[in-house]
């Protein structure tokens, strides 16, 4: 590329970006004034300035604007595992990563409210499921490989480890939930720690 050139490919990239966080605050700040359900594709996409064919450009549906983070979550939980020391046995590492991933807002009354909303609503209860689905299919492997480094040879390694991560994924749903119950007055570690504890009790040999 010449000095002074745009790069096109880069423009677009920055240029859809910007389109889809404004389109997520916008439908956001809709969702949290009246209700999930209560509002429309049309009505977010009237609102963000655009068409609804546009809309779907960016979302494939209206539970993903909610739970676009919780990708980004899962790659960052991944990859949080794949860094925890090799001397955590596998539960302990999960344990941390998603304290880690679970982490103070700097928005405590926005989460609150997008939390809330998240176990009120019936498809996004269920679309949260498929995407910590998502999450396990991403960390199964890094847990496996650290079961494959224990000093006891695992006869179903697949299956402890598909274990482990549905666990803590389950721990992390039961504290949220339990979180928004609590109006956020317990902290959010505070119930994780209890939830992996009371797994963790269950597990030890």
């Amino acid at each position: 590329m010449k000095p002074g050139e745009t790069n096109p490919e880069r423009l677009w990239t920055r240029t859809r970006r910007a389109a889809y966080a404004e389109i997520t605050d916008i439908a956001m700040r809709l969702f949290l004034s009246q209700g999930f359900d209560a509002t429309t594709i049309d009505e977010i996409a009237s609102a963000s300035g655009i068409s609804r064919r546009s809309f779907f450009r960016y979302f494939g549906t209206k539970e993903d604007i909610v739970l676009s983070d919780l990708v980004r979550e899962g790659e960052e939980a991944r990859r949080a595992l794949e860094e925890r020391p090799e001397s955590e046995p596998p539960w302990t590492a999960l344990r941390n990563v998603v304290l880690s991933v679970s982490g103070p807002s700097h928005d405590h009354e926005r989460r609150l409210k997008v939390t809330k909303m998240m176990y009120e609503t019936p498809s996004l209860r269920s679309r949260c499921f498929e995407k910590h689905l998502q999450w396990q299919e991403q960390i199964v492997p890094e847990v496996r490989r650290r079961l494959a480094g224990e000093h006891a040879v695992e006869q179903w390694p697949d299956v402890r480890a598909r274990s482990l991560v549905a666990s803590a994924i389950a721990c992390l749903d039961i504290a949220g939930e339990a979180w928004a119950r609590a109006d956020g007055d317990v902290p959010l570690g505070e119930l994780l720690e209890a939830a992996f504890d009371a797994v963790g009790r269950t597990r030890e040999p």
